[in-house]
């Protein structure tokens, strides 16, 4: 600041002390990198589109004596974000009818009697706004909110989510509880077998990343 300071200097001295500092190569590095941050704090639009082999969903069950494990296969999944409004759109969708545990009588009655898989098919996540909005590249702890949609209905839910872009990549993981019996369906507990009334789910996700400038 001192060299741009007039008190006492001429008006020829101070723009010849200007120019100075605006054709130094650092000062020059520094306006190039200030023009870059400008433009990422833009708003910018990003697009999430996982991939099968990346994404997958497990859930455990657990009773007084033994923990059950789980998975369900993606179907589709496909979102959006605005870097500006921090609004998001799009969903994660998975194959109710692909649920399994290894067991292939206990994954009958899930099915049948807890899921109904064959009338509700699909279990999706449609998420519509994300608190703490993402860095441009790099880890974030996210809440991500939208409706949980399972057995023929959507619940309100805010899921913590760690998400890591990359320039091309994304990966995230997120766990949470699905307090299924509350939503309606049966526990499948059997006489002198009592399962909890929730199953929680890990979520692992990951895919390819776009990004769009938005508008300015």
């Amino acid at each position: 600041m001192g060299l741009l300071w007039a008190g006492g200097s001429s008006q020829l001295e101070v723009e010849r002390n200007l120019r100075r500092v605006i054709l130094r190569p650092q000062s020059m590095l520094a306006v190039i990198l200030l023009v870059g941050l400008s433009s990422a704090l833009h708003a910018q639009q990003i697009g999430l589109t996982c991939k099968p082999e990346q994404s997958r969903a497990n859930w455990t069950l657990t009773d007084p004596l033994h923990t059950v494990n789980g998975d369900f296969k993606l179907k589709s999944c496909d979102m959006k974000y605005d870097m500006s409004s921090r609004q998001a759109q799009g969903e994660i969708v998975f194959d109710a009818a692909s649920g399994q545990s290894g067991n292939s009588s206990r994954d009958h009655k899930m099915h049948k009697d807890v899921l109904e898989s064959e009338k509700y098919p699909e279990i999706r996540f449609r998420l519509d706004h994300v608190e703490g909005p993402p860095a441009a590249q790099g880890v974030s702890t996210l809440q991500i909110h939208g409706m949980f949609g399972i057995h023929g209905a959507e619940h309100e839910m805010t899921i913590p989510v760690e998400l890591t872009l990359e320039a091309s990549q994304w990966t995230a993981t997120a766990k949470f509880p699905v307090p299924y019996v509350k939503w309606g369906m049966k526990n499948p507990s059997l006489l002198f077998i009592h399962v909890g009334d929730t199953v929680d789910i890990d979520f692992h996700g990951g895919g390819t990343l776009t990004r769009e400038a938005g508008n300015r």
